[in-house]
């Protein structure tokens, strides 16, 4: 098993959530997160002052997914997730090696 966390554009999150949902991918934690790339933050302007903002908000989504279901995952994220723009986000996978859940006593590993 692995655990993909994505950290994509807050608005991209409702493509991402419904691409992945149509193809059977359901089950993930949605996490506000704030971080900064190679974008290196952006400038705007409030009452007429240039203000430069270095922590973008973001969304992270985390998902625990079996071996075989990685690349599919991670193509869906990347087609409903891009703008082609910086500041798109990362895909990161890690090894699991247990899930034992709560309400019953079941256990993956």
């Amino acid at each position: 098993m692995k655990m993909i966390q994505a950290i994509i554009r807050p608005e991209k999150l409702d493509n991402v959530k419904k691409a992945l949902d149509d193809r059977g991918f359901i089950a993930m934690t949605i996490i506000d997160v704030k971080g900064r790339g190679e974008q290196k933050g952006i400038s705007l302007e409030y009452r007429g002052k240039k203000i430069d903002v270095d922590s973008i908000p973001k969304v992270k989504i985390e998902m625990v997914v079996e071996d075989k279901d990685v690349d599919t995952i991670i193509s869906i994220i990347r087609e409903a997730g891009r703008t082609g723009k910086y500041g798109d986000g990362k895909i990161f996978v890690l090894p699991i090696d247990m899930v034992a859940r709560v309400r019953t006593d079941e256990v993956w590993r």
